[in-house]
């Protein structure tokens, strides 16, 4: 027997009464749903560069706020931390490109607040190493605003650091000195004459294109031709690039190179030292787009970016819960009916445990009854729940599911089928070959998001799902004839073979590992060829 819905209703946010976010290992910040006070806005230091470089502190806010403001010089995947129903605000805050004023954004972080909202306020590196935090503290002083301010990594000491620079060497450079170089008031006469006269290094931030007069401005007062000078362009990031001169000559070597903004300048004795990292992770250099939905976006990209890669989050699906549905909410308030339930998604596992505690059934109801899964992922969702599946097919593959299904079926045995609206209907046909009973229920669809479609150019694209498949090519997105498509399963490549031939590779495992591994093997493959030329 199957039973199938059609019902769709817009999501509705389960807000919890009251959350703790665990910002050290001393202290927490506690947040209510119910708050009669103004709002509170953290002043939150990103880091430079990837986003993995910002603080634990740092992410625990940003997993738990209301609104994010942020400058557009971070990297965007620190936003895929931020829950789905946040409001995120751009407020630019780039060399040479439209932005916020400064009492614009002072105004929104008052404004917010005054509306009850847990504000993050996200700057890129420190909020008080030139990066106006002080400014936006005092309007927020003024309007009797809670805040607190997060450290962030900064670009003066991790962007050299990254590139193997030192900015401090016993009995070489005792001292360092951040200097800013944004502007042409920054180049008065006095200032230069004193940094000329500094021993120790010097380091220049946001002046790339003031480059050629800060070198000439040292040497005029009193700096030699063959100071050791370097330029770092995306310094701390995987695209980063490092140019090393003499003074004198730094700023040719830069423009020769095509070197662009964001920028650190390094000038001082250090710069001859080379520190940078001698450990080569696997994908190093290489870059992928992750295509789908966001929680399978956010897991394979920390598995990629582990290895190495510089991943491009192109989380473009999103879930729609069906939650004014009459027959999953029936099921399980009869959930004692059913013999087994059948997840075939991490996405449906977390559905299934949010609807439980909704319609306040005990978990304890669910003793005796055995959970089949499709794979490690889904398995580790019930896990988080404390159930331990009964059944895991060692492929990971909606066939192979269906087969160990009709090989363990018992003659009573009925099952609850729970998966999306466009899954794979092979399950249910091998199971109604069978004659196994069975009640399917659709508990949510995988819709498009906003995003706009353009060519993907990275090395790899990696795809999860056949809906996902479908939804990127009929939106528009296209793939470069340099970018090799890398897809989870059998299922997935049927859906890829009606859009690009066969022009893809599937992955010996069906999971977020598994593409993993075929991407390390390739690049493996790669290097030991080229070692042979």
């Amino acid at each position: 027997m199957s039973v199938k819905n059609g019902q769709q209703a817009s999501a509705c946010r389960q807000v919890p009464c009251d959350f703790i976010v665990n910002d050290s290992h001393c202290r927490t910040i506690s947040f209510s749903s119910s708050r009669q006070v103004s709002g509170r806005v953290y002043l939150v230091g990103a880091g430079c560069g990837d986003f993995d470089l910002i603080t634990v502190r740092g992410r625990s806010l940003l997993e738990a706020c209301d609104t994010v403001v942020y400058d557009s010089l971070i990297d965007d995947r620190l936003l895929s931390f931020v829950p789905k129903e946040c409001e995120k605000i751009c407020v630019g805050k780039r060399s040479g490109h439209h932005s916020e004023t400064q009492d614009n954004i002072n105004r929104i972080l008052i404004e917010k607040a005054k509306e009850g909202k847990i504000i993050v306020r996200l700057k890129g590196g420190d909020p008080f190493v030139f990066g106006r935090g002080g400014e936006e503290i005092l309007a927020l002083q003024k309007e009797n605003i809670e805040y607190t301010v997060v450290p962030g990594v900064t670009s003066a000491v991790a962007v050299p650091e990254l590139a193997g620079i030192p900015v401090t060497h016993r009995e070489l450079s005792r001292s360092f000195h951040v200097i800013t170089g944004h502007t042409k008031d920054d180049f008065s006469p006095d200032r230069y004459s004193a940094y000329a006269k500094l021993d120790g290094t010097l380091v220049f931030l946001m002046g790339l294109s003031h480059l050629n007069d800060i070198a000439c401005e040292l040497i005029k007062y009193g700096k030699k031709n063959d100071t050791p000078a370097a330029v770092i362009s995306n310094g701390a990031s995987r695209s980063q690039r490092i140019v090393k001169g003499t003074l004198k000559s730094i700023y040719s070597d830069a423009v020769s190179a095509g070197l662009t903004s964001p920028a650190a300048i390094v000038i001082g004795d250090t710069v001859r030292f080379d520190f940078s990292e001698n450990i080569t992770a696997p994908l190093k250099n290489v870059t992928v787009t992750v295509t789908g939905t966001r929680s399978f976006v956010t897991k394979l990209s920390d598995k990629l970016t582990a290895q190495g890669a510089n991943t491009m989050l192109l989380d473009f699906l999103k879930i729609k819960e069906y939650d004014d549905n009459s027959l999953f909410d029936h099921a399980l308030l009869n959930i004692e009916k059913y013999s087994m339930v059948v997840l075939t998604s991490i996405n449906g596992a977390d559905i299934f445990f949010k609807r439980l505690r909704t319609l306040n059934i005990d978990i304890r109801t669910l003793t005796g009854i055995r959970f089949a899964v499709i794979g490690s992922g889904t398995a580790e969702a019930l896990k988080n729940h404390g159930i331990f599946p009964d059944i895991i097919p060692d492929e990971y593959t909606t066939q192979a599911l269906a087969n160990q299904l009709v090989f363990l079926n018992k003659n009573d045995d009925h099952l609850l089928i729970l998966r999306a609206e466009k899954g794979s209907p092979r399950l249910t046909e091998i199971l109604d070959e069978s004659n196994i009973l069975y009640d399917e229920i659709k508990i949510y669809d995988v819709v498009m998001g906003d995003k706009s479609p353009y060519q993907v150019n990275t090395d790899y694209v990696t795809f999860a799902s056949a809906s996902g498949v479908q939804a990127f090519f009929e939106t528009g997105y296209t793939v470069s004839d340099n970018t090799k498509i890398v897809c989870i399963g059998e299922v997935t490549a049927d859906m890829l073979k009606r859009f690009v031939g066969g022009n893809y590779i599937i992955a010996k495992t069906s999971s977020a590992d598994g593409i993993v591994d075929l991407i390390k093997e390739i690049e493996y493959e790669k290097i030991q060829t080229a070692s042979l030329r």
